[in-house]
């Protein structure tokens, strides 16, 4: 049995997305982020980063002790290696997927996040800085695209690659994008979307919240910290 500490961002999507996918048993943790839980002792202990997602695996391969991890992308590698689902064998395979997972954490995900907090969050909005990112998300979804224009998934089969993919592309009107624009991206998306586990997946993210996850009392929490919180 695996414990998934989890929020409702894409991050948290991603691996509520693999073990639906994958059939894999869990117990599901909600860490609030907007009100600071990330910040508890005890799930510190496992996510020294207090970011979620996080997994704790009281089975392990190994059959030692239960193993922790944090950070989506290891995370996602970690339940992949473990079930033998989603992650190819072979070294060509495997490394193609890899690499635009990598791709997703590099990329995609940080840049994305950016146009969220310039566009959507500051307190000051700076047009130098919500253009830059509105443009750099743009590149990467023609990027994404382009990949997709002559084959099915983003390695060729779904992956992990995929579903580390998705949840940054569900919320592309806030990040001032149009689907209509990347059509190759759009039959992908929409392909994604209506996979049963998906649904499930976000079926489970609307019954654990369906508040925003910034609010004004959670600002200071989000976006406040520095070296001075690691403790």
């Amino acid at each position: 049995m695996l414990d998934l500490y989890y929020w409702t961002t894409p991050n948290g999507h991603k691996i509520t997305i693999y073990l639906e996918e994958a059939g894999l048993p869990y117990n599901l943790k909600p860490v609030n982020i907007g009100a600071g839980e990330q910040f508890a002792p005890g799930f510190l202990a496992i996510a020294p980063n207090n970011r979620i997602p996080a997994i704790v695996d009281h089975a392990p391969a190994d059959g030692g002790s239960p193993l922790s991890l944090f950070e989506s992308g290891a995370i996602l590698v970690y339940l992949a290696e473990k079930t033998g689902k989603f992650l190819k064998s072979d070294l060509r395979g495997r490394h193609e997927t890899m690499q635009w997972l990598f791709w997703q954490m590099g990329g995609l995900g940080p840049m994305a996040g950016q146009n969220h907090h310039f566009s959507q969050y500051a307190p000051e909005k700076l047009p130098y800085a919500i253009e830059r990112y509105v443009k750099e998300t743009g590149r990467l979804y023609g990027v994404l695209n382009k990949r997709l224009a002559d084959r099915a998934f983003v390695a060729g089969e779904y992956s992990i690659a995929d579903m580390a993919c998705y949840p940054w592309i569900v919320p592309h009107e806030r990040q001032g994008q149009n689907l209509d624009d990347f059509p190759h991206l759009a039959r992908w998306f929409d392909e994604i979307a209506d996979r049963p586990a998906v649904k499930r997946a976000y079926a489970i993210a609307a019954k654990v919240s369906q508040a925003p996850v910034v609010t004004d009392a959670s600002r200071s929490i989000l976006f406040g910290q520095s070296a001075k919180t690691v403790k």
